[in-house]
């Protein structure tokens, strides 16, 4: 971590502390596409047209010392980005593993697009067109949460292109709407993603994501959500946010498990609590939301190739709670080493 940064983190919260609110000044204005938070490899663009206009795909392609010819695909959740994976790239370049870390369309360090229409496919087709561009045919996909998602559908789309498959607490292993999701507009979700603060981000992430539990860290990945929110770019980054959530909610992909034909692992935190949708479902409803551990098992017995294993103790993000525990598992899927 760059010693600037690490010193601009380690002042903040007393920042806000002493301003006695959090509010949009009391965060790091990192910039809408990240622009002034520093991964920890060097990132690269790769351009593509969106609705007429050239648009940029970030990414890091990070080579391994020793490479063993094989690659992973490292796919971020929604409220996550590629440099969220920082522990698992070392782990993996460590074991010879070359691993590219995009950051999807609408995230992060990519652009976020205003007339973009955003869809499971569209971000497929682009990661697919990412690893042509770096001369990749086959890899391994790991997709978490929201990435998880993106993940199967990339597996559905282009399976001869899919090495394995491995599924860290993903979304879309139920249509929601089945069990009584409404619809919400995108004006809607925008006028609420423009209210996301730090403490939005981190209330919702304790409760859903680490059980009540909270870790200094944590902060990290939240400042540098909260950073994109933080200046004159807000607007658009709640936009892409909005659009996204909708994605989720329009376009299940649990009506299509059994397409998925590469082996598949799903890598399951036991305590995670999260339940796509659930703050907008009608309170009589919430009820048969089940959270991701309770559906995991169906839905892998819907797929041609797939076994569950449970990550006892950790919940949504387990390669942030316990970064050695999740690589070291990570690994042994890899190597073949998996159990239900």
């Amino acid at each position: 971590m760059p010693r600037s940064f690490l010193l601009a983190v380690l002042a903040l919260p007393l920042a806000a502390l002493l301003a006695g609110a959090d509010t949009p000044a009391a965060s790091p204005d990192f910039g809408p596409m990240l622009e002034r938070f520093t991964y920890p490899w060097p990132v690269q663009t790769m351009t593509v047209d969106v609705v007429g206009a050239p648009v940029q795909m970030a990414f890091m392609d990070v080579a391994a010392a020793r490479p063993n010819g094989r690659t992973v695909v490292l796919l971020h959740g929604k409220n996550f980005c590629g440099a969220t994976w920082e522990h698992s790239v070392r782990s993996l370049t460590d074991a010879g593993y070359r691993v590219i870390v995009p950051d999807q369309l609408g995230f992060c360090k990519s652009s976020k697009p205003r007339a973009a229409q955003y869809s499971f496919e569209l971000l497929a087709t682009l990661t697919h067109r990412l690893l042509e561009s770096r001369g990749v045919t086959r890899a391994t996909i790991v997709g978490h949460s929201f990435g998880g998602m993106l993940a199967m559908r990339y597996a559905i789309l282009f399976p001869d292109s899919v090495e394995r498959l491995v599924l860290v607490n993903p979304l879309g292993l139920k249509d929601r709407s089945e069990e009584g999701l409404p619809y919400v507009d995108v004006d809607t979700l925008w006028a609420g993603e423009r209210r996301t603060s730090y403490a939005s981000i981190k209330a919702y992430q304790q409760e859903n994501y680490y059980h009540g539990t909270w870790k200094p860290a944590y902060d990290r990945w939240v400042w540098m959500l909260a950073g994109m929110y933080a200046g004159a770019g807000r607007d658009m980054v709640a936009l892409a946010q909005a659009k996204t959530s909708e994605m989720v909610k329009t376009q299940p992909v649990a009506h299509e498990l059994g397409r998925i034909a590469p082996p598949t692992t799903l890598l399951i935190g036991t305590l995670d609590r999260t339940a796509f949708g659930r703050a907008q479902t009608p309170p009589t409803l919430r009820r048969f939301l089940l959270a991701i551990p309770l559906i995991a098992p169906d839905a892998a017995r819907q797929m041609k190739n797939a076994v569950v294993m449970p990550l006892d103790g950790l919940g949504h993000a387990p390669q942030v709670e316990d970064p050695a525990r999740f690589d070291a598992a990570l690994l042994g899927v890899l190597k073949g080493r998996q159990g239900r």
